[in-house]
């Protein structure tokens, strides 16, 4: 098959971007990567009027270290972030996680923003934005706004994002002390889309947790924060106990989905070994000072 007949812009600008998107709203689609724009079109699940090309645009390209968070623009490669010093240094969950989606070529054309604006459940860039607390920056021709990612996806392959409106970039904020990350996914073949996954980020003060951070995704509608283990191993040392009840309440508390991969019951299972050992990673990883 082919895509239906669209037409193809080609700003040089994030201003111009705004006012195609203002004059074309819900018949238009951003081209970023294409990593899952191009088979839509080509098997014609998608059908825009207008295809806009955004990924010449300077303004769209980049990673910025500031002094309480580091800021990633839309377009960056999803590769170009992987390798870069800033991101191993400071956002180590989001390196960990980067390391898991699809392949090299993949991650050569995939991009930050696009990978969050396609809102598929099981992203990992979606996952470790969630448990990072990041912050989405959106822009329209008329106004610019910032939005708390746990505002930001609404269900599969939707957003808070106006018709309107484009993702700029991702400001991710930086924790202080003795930090930990873990990241662990589940896949039937390594690439495949994760059956579920858990990242999870942490920061001991004399071997006491005094923040975490848990998200899962793969197994529901959109990636979620398990809240109720972030206060339940508040104030403790992360032993064996508290491992196996943090497994426990991640096994409960999901609402999985089963489809022709996987049953709910499975995820659930999975989801509670995994986070078992996202936190025991990211422990470990703050004990040794390796974060």
């Amino acid at each position: 098959m082919k895509a239906v007949d669209f037409d193809y812009e080609q700003p040089r600008s994030v201003a111009e971007t705004c006012r195609l998107l203002g004059e074309t709203g819900r018949e238009a689609r951003l081209l970023a990567g294409g990593q899952t724009l191009a088979p839509l079109l080509a098997m014609r699940l998608a059908r825009p009027a207008v295809v806009i090309d955004i990924n010449r645009i300077e303004e769209f390209q980049g990673i910025d270290a500031e002094a309480e968070s580091v800021v990633i623009r839309a377009c960056t490669r999803q590769s170009r972030a992987l390798a870069d010093p800033i991101v191993q240094s400071r956002l180590p969950l989001l390196a960990k996680a980067l390391s898991f989606v699809g392949h090299v070529q993949t991650r050569n054309r995939g991009t930050i923003g696009g990978s969050l604006a396609n809102a598929d459940p099981s992203a990992e860039i979606g996952l470790a934005a969630l448990a990072l607390d990041a912050e989405i920056e959106a822009r329209s021709a008329t106004a610019s706004r910032r939005i708390p990612i746990g505002d930001f996806f609404i269900s599969p392959m939707v957003t808070a994002l106006a018709p309107d409106e484009c993702l700029t970039v991702v400001r991710f904020p930086l924790p202080q002390g003795a930090v930990g990350t873990g990241f662990r996914e589940a896949s039937i073949r390594r690439s495949d889309f994760a059956l579920a996954a858990v990242a999870v980020q942490l920061v001991l003060e004399r071997g006491v947790c005094r923040s975490l951070a848990v998200s899962l995704g793969g197994a529901g509608a959109t990636p979620v924060k398990l809240t109720a283990i972030e206060h339940k191993l508040l104030d403790t040392r992360l032993g064996d106990a508290e491992l196996a009840e943090a497994g426990r309440l991640a096994h409960d508390a999901i609402d999985a989905v089963s489809d022709i991969h996987a049953s709910a019951a499975h995820r659930r299972r999975i989801a509670g070994a995994l986070t078992m050992r996202a936190i025991a990673e990211a422990r470990d990883e703050a004990l040794a000072g390796r974060a």
